[in-house]
């Protein structure tokens, strides 16, 4: 996955957050399902997130952007920094 795509995975995940919290505040969407669905997009964000600053610490570097992959949820969600 190139940069650009990721970036357009990104907006499309906050495009979606912020379409939740719309309908949550117009009263078409429950807490629960807005806050189970909010918790899933900022999981994936992470993720995406994540593998930007990989693929860009690795062109920094001088080594091939392409080589890094996506890491588990969990492995985003629980390092530390």
């Amino acid at each position: 996955m190139k940069d650009e795509e990721i970036l357009a995975q990104i907006r499309e995940l906050v495009d979606e957050e912020h379409a939740l919290r719309e309908r949550r505040a117009r009263g078409e969407l429950s807490g629960p399902e807005e806050k189970a669905r909010v918790t899933q997009l900022e999981m994936a964000l992470d993720q995406a997130w994540d593998l930007l600053r990989r693929r860009r610490a690795r062109q920094n570097a001088g080594e091939d952007p392409d080589d890094a992959t996506a890491r588990s949820v969990g492995e985003v969600e629980n390092y530390l920094q």
